[in-house]
């Protein structure tokens, strides 16, 4: 898997690229956590991610709640047929806001 963080203003732009599976996934949940600061938002661009595990859920959601907490938000944008299988059965797409591509986004 291969990540890339960009930051604007109080943006995280995360692309993620690849599979988001437990030997990556801490990795690039603690890169995004460390940038983050009270009121930020992060905008993940999944249209290349290819397979996500639970450690990779687990992350998402890790960084959904430091959000949260300081006033921020989280959106999913380009989620790909084979992810969004595992966020419909686990029920975590009850919790994100997922838009069809990165354009999409509103903060």
């Amino acid at each position: 898997m291969n990540y890339d963080i960009t930051e604007e203003g109080n943006l995280l732009k995360v692309s993620i690229e690849g599979r988001l599976v437990a030997a990556v996934a801490p990795e690039m949940r603690d890169a995004v956590l460390g940038k983050m600061t009270d009121g930020m938002n992060v905008l993940f661009d999944l249209e290349k991610m290819v397979h996500i595990d639970s450690s990779g859920l687990g992350a998402l959601v890790q960084i959904l709640q430091k959000a949260k907490v300081g006033g921020g938000k989280v959106v999913l944008a380009a989620l790909q047929k084979g992810p969004k299988i595992v966020f419909d059965i686990t029920k975590v797409s009850r919790v994100f806001e997922i838009v069809p591509t990165a354009a999409d986004a509103k903060f």
